[in-house]
């Protein structure tokens, strides 16, 4: 992406995800639904599957690139399962949206989940996920998330070695959950709590943190050894350690000593202080009214089945959705959150609805 102007960060004031679930995005039949090309087999194994939007357009994502997401991109993801010992087939659908990706992208991607879960019967329990805030559940479906700059179109499958932009990648977590985030080509991405991979094409450098931990050095070769296998052998290998090396190495040397922008700096939603609150939305009085019902400890007996219901922990927000709730309640359920949460101090936060009956584990640790 050297050369190019920035891409426009997401502008969530201005999202026309506050559509999603609304009235008329919930005229999607299930008729037309059947006619998408991209859901032809959905949900018909157990197992993920994931879908890149293009160009208003639901593409498949090749399976080998799954975990792997561009910041310019939003994706579908659909996980279908059993439960042990069960024979009831169930899904979770989620829509993923990358830092960069248009709202054209984003809005397709959520009206698209609306189609899908309307394929498959209403069944699937929805998220929205958001780059940097994805919720536990999503990072549990892959051992590696691998967050990449630019779309999938501008990526480096099929370029020679000797044509590479350069990267910088970051390898930082524990055990088998270890995320791998590219960086700006900058001194201070460097973190020596981590491990990070510059790749220059020909040369690959493995940079060891002086206080990094064993997984992500792991994890680091192993991708390493992946991407010298992809290019034929061809590339020098260098391991690094940050406490043997000096400032003159080559390595330090294709990093710029610019600080990093207020956008290159990771988004932070501090949600330390933020005490849990429980909002009832309703209908009852002929227009559509919320209130907060409970804050700090939520209580289960406070929820009512006849309305719908907003959980938010200022980590996760959470809709449950009424067996007797009205028509129009049900169908608005995603963008009341969506709504709400554009006025809080984390509206990034991931969202997850379902109705009634079909609570989480997640949702069901915060009430009392």
């Amino acid at each position: 992406m050297a050369g190019l102007a920035k891409p426009k960060k997401y502008d969530w004031n201005d999202s026309n995800l506050a559509m999603f679930g609304s009235d008329t995005e919930k005229q999607v039949k299930k008729s037309s639904a059947e006619t998408e090309p991209a859901w032809k087999g959905a949900g018909a194994a157990v197992g993920m599957q994931i879908w890149r939007i293009v160009k208003f357009k639901v593409k498949h994502w090749p399976k080998e690139d799954y975990g792997k997401f561009f910041n310019g991109d939003s994706y579908i993801l659909l996980n279908t399962y059993k439960e042990e010992g069960g024979d009831e087939i169930k899904y979770d659908v989620h829509f993923w949206i990358g830092q960069y990706s248009s709202q054209d992208e984003y809005g397709t991607a959520a009206y698209k989940t609306v189609e899908l879960d309307t394929l498959l019967d209403d069944k699937p329990i929805q998220h929205r996920e958001v780059m940097d805030n994805e919720s536990d559940l999503f990072k549990t479906y892959f051992e590696t998330i691998e967050l990449l700059e630019g779309g999938a179109d501008t990526g480096f499958k099929h370029v020679k070695p000797t044509e590479y932009t350069p990267r910088l990648l970051h390898f930082h977590g524990e055990k088998k959950k270890i995320e791998i985030r590219e960086r700006p080509l900058k001194k201070a991405s460097l973190d020596s709590s981590d491990v990070f991979i510059l790749d220059l094409g020909l040369e690959i450098y493995q940079w060891n943190g002086k206080t990094c931990n064993k997984d992500e050095k792991f994890k680091a070769v192993q991708y390493l050894q992946t991407l010298k296998s992809d290019r034929g052998g061809k590339p020098k290998v260098e391991s690094l350690d940050e406490r043997e090396i000096g400032p003159s190495h080559k390595f330090y040397s294709a990093l710029s000593d610019e600080p990093l922008d207020a956008e290159e700096a990771p988004d932070e939603n501090d949600s330390s202080s933020f005490s849990p609150v429980m909002i009832r939305v309703s209908d009852a009085t002929g227009s559509m009214q919320t209130n907060t019902v409970e804050e700090g400890d939520l209580h289960r007996s406070s929820l009512d089945t006849s309305d719908v219901f907003i959980v938010d922990t200022g980590k996760s927000c959470f809709v449950w959705i009424g067996a007797g709730a009205s028509d129009a309640e049900n169908k608005n359920a995603m963008s009341y959150a969506h709504a709400y949460l554009m006025k809080t101090k984390h509206p990034l936060i991931s969202v997850t609805a379902f109705k009634e009956g079909k609570e989480t584990a997640a949702f069901n640790a915060c009430l009392k």
